[in-house]
Parts: structure tokens; C-alpha cells; sequence
């Protein structure tokens, strides 16, 4: 079953602090890396290379803003108490104003340093009308939607997708 998405709006406060959770490409790759398998703040820290005080920052706002879960503690390397967290999938669902240039500076992060031909890019103009804009964009959702909703492959490996649908500045041929 498909959720509906969550469209945020700066009127609301509850909001206003969702969309600033999701300000950051540092946060929305600590999502990534806690989508799959439970992270503490310290792997975190070293996974980007941040300042755990700095990283923990950025834990707390997400875990207030519901968009990252503390699982139970557990005991560390050294025996200290050290607690893991987890997306909770609510990114996934959650559409905000002016997201789009920070996810593109977080897709360019998670893509740096990769062998070029890991990259599978595809680029393809269109010329559709409002309509068949809305159906496009419902499609590619409801397909992503699918893959994400029958949950992890037991033997997957991690991969990320990154679409983005816009107008295309090229002007019409002169005829």
C-alpha cells in the first residue's frame, strides 16, 4: 500500500522544523547510512568525517524531527554505552519546499570518488504537457515506492537512485 506523501509547509512550526532537518546533505546522508543497519553517532562521525560533536548535532535534530530513531543501547568496543539509530522511512515520504538543490548537492557528495562506470546516468529530454508531467511523476513514484516497500534483499547490496524531473531551459528551433 502506498502512503501518501507528506507535502510540508513553512506555516506549520512542527514543519518549518522538518524542513530544516532535511537542510542538510550531511543529515540526509546520515539517513542513507542508517537506512538499512543501525549506526551510532561515533561510526556516523568517522562513516562522513565530522566532528562527533558536530555529528551529534545533526543526530539529535533528526531524531526530534522523527526522522531518525534511538534503538535500544549497547555495549561498545570498550564496554562503554553506545546507542544506535535507524531511519525511520519518513524522508521517503516527505516532500518540502526548495529540498531539491540540497539533494542534488547530497547525491554529487555520495557520488564522489566513484569509478565513473559505477554511475549508471541516464538524460532525456521530453516535450509533455501538464498532465502527462503529473502522470510521470506519479509513475516513477509509485515504481520507487514499490522496490522500497518489499524491503531489503537479504543478499542486496546497497544502492542509491536519483531522479529528477524539471523544465528544460533549452529554447524552441527558430523556424
Amino acid at each position: 500500500m502506498t502512503e501518501e506523501r507528506i507535502v510540508l509547509s513553512e506555516e506549520d512550526p512542527a514543519a518549518r522544523a522538518r524542513i530544516r532537518a532535511l537542510s542538510s546533505a550531511t543529515r540526509l546522508r546520515v539517513l542513507r547510512l542508517c537506512a538499512f543497519e543501525s549506526r551510532t553517532n561515533k561510526e556516523l562521525a568517522e562513516l562522513l568525517g565530522v566532528n562527533p560533536g558536530t555529528m551529534l548535532h545533526h543526530v539529535r535534530t533528526l531524531v526530534q524531527t522523527g526522522f531518525l530513531a534511538a534503538e535500544p543501547d549497547r555495549a561498545g568496543a570498550h564496554g562503554a554505552r553506545e546507542v544506535p539509530y535507524r531511519a525511520t522511512g519518513l524522508s521517503w515520504r516527505t516532500s518540502m519546499p526548495g529540498g531539491s538543490l540540497v539533494m542534488v548537492e547530497t547525491f554529487l557528495q555520495q557520488i564522489a570518488g566513484l569509478p565513473p562506470d559505477d554511475v549508471d546516468t541516464t538524460w532525456l529530454g521530453l516535450k509533455i504537457n501538464e498532465a502527462h508531467r503529473e502522470e510521470l511523476a506519479l509513475r516513477l513514484y509509485e515504481v520507487i515506492n514499490e522496490f522500497k516497500e518489499r524491503g531489503p534483499d537479504p543478499d542486496g547490496e546497497p544502492y542509491s537512485l536519483f531522479t529528477a524531473v524539471h523544465p528544460d531551459l533549452n529554447p524552441p528551433a527558430a523556424h
